[in-house]
């Protein structure tokens, strides 16, 4: 029997996405919590596994697999019983990555620096000073803390957080064009990892009461995430395992940054309806 352990935090949007995928793929594994506020995740023991100092990471039988777009494929190729999640046609593959490929190079940082200016921002502010600065000093990515310091000290107004709101403008619009051909899923009747990689950017937003924003004229958005939301595997990988307090985090700090989120997308979207269209002559 495969011994599965995952490193794991609980409100992590990485962390969920892989959840999802072991629940989908109906698989037990051992959870070990790594405390990214109390920089857990530098440990060098840790740091052996995911020289990165990020979570998660799944150990497959002794064998650390990081990234957690790589740990999701690599669990469907490694558990190859249905549901299959990775289609079988390599265009429907070059699909599903253009999907992964824009969590992770726009989605992932984008929430990051949402949640950072709605909720993580707060405490960072009610921390001493030495441990502020110790907390910037141990994210171990230059660019990576240029952003949080950028964020800590402009909020909702850093640059990073309206590079945030375009990114997820695109994902949104191109999600909305993608399921005009009036399938459910991403890739037609079946969701793939190309709807579980998407499912906890968009909960976090819906969680944090900011969705809507997007999703209010975009009715085949709305109907995907009401299935999305639904889906028994989404349930038990993302919502069920958010403790109260962090739904109550949320709720809480979401709101604060509506009007300015709203603001960003307005800017942006009176931009692109200034740009011409180049299919008219």
């Amino acid at each position: 029997m495969s011994e599965l352990i995952l490193y794991d935090f609980g409100n992590s949007v990485c962390c969920q996405k892989v959840r999802i995928t072991l629940r989908a793929k109906s698989l037990e594994w051992n959870a070990i919590p790594v405390n990214l506020f109390t920089a857990e995740q530098y440990d060098p023991k840790y740091l052996k596994l995911n020289p990165k100092g990020v979570v998660p990471t799944l150990v497959h039988d002794g064998k650390p697999v990081i990234e957690s777009t790589l740990i999701c494929e690599y669990i469907d190729q490694a558990f190859p019983h249905p549901p299959k999640l990775v289609p079988a046609d390599p265009w429907a593959q070059s699909r599903m990555r253009l999907w992964s490929k824009m969590v992770d190079e726009g989605l992932f940082e984008g929430i990051s620096e949402i949640s950072f200016s709605a909720m993580f921002r707060e405490r960072m502010k009610s921390m001493p000073e030495e441990t502020r600065q110790k907390r910037f000093r141990n994210v171990g990515d230059p660019r990576r803390t240029d952003r949080f310091k950028s964020t800590y000290e402009h909020g909702v107004q850093s640059p990073f957080v309206i590079h945030a709101v375009a990114a997820y403008e695109r994902a949104f619009k191109l999600l909305e064009e993608t399921l005009a051909s009036g399938a459910p899923w991403i890739l037609g009747s079946e969701p793939s990892l190309a709807d579980i990689n998407l499912m906890p950017f968009a909960a976090r937003l819906d969680y944090l009461g900011l969705l809507d924003l997007w999703t209010a004229d975009r009715p085949r958005v709305r109907a995907w995430w009401a299935q999305a939301s639904n889906w028994p595997y989404f349930k038990s990988g993302l919502r069920d395992l958010i403790s109260e307090s962090e739904f109550a985090e949320m709720r809480t700090h979401g709101p604060k940054i509506r009007d300015g989120i709203a603001a960003h997308l307005a800017v942006l979207r009176r931009a692109a309806a200034t740009v011409p269209d180049p299919s008219v002559a």
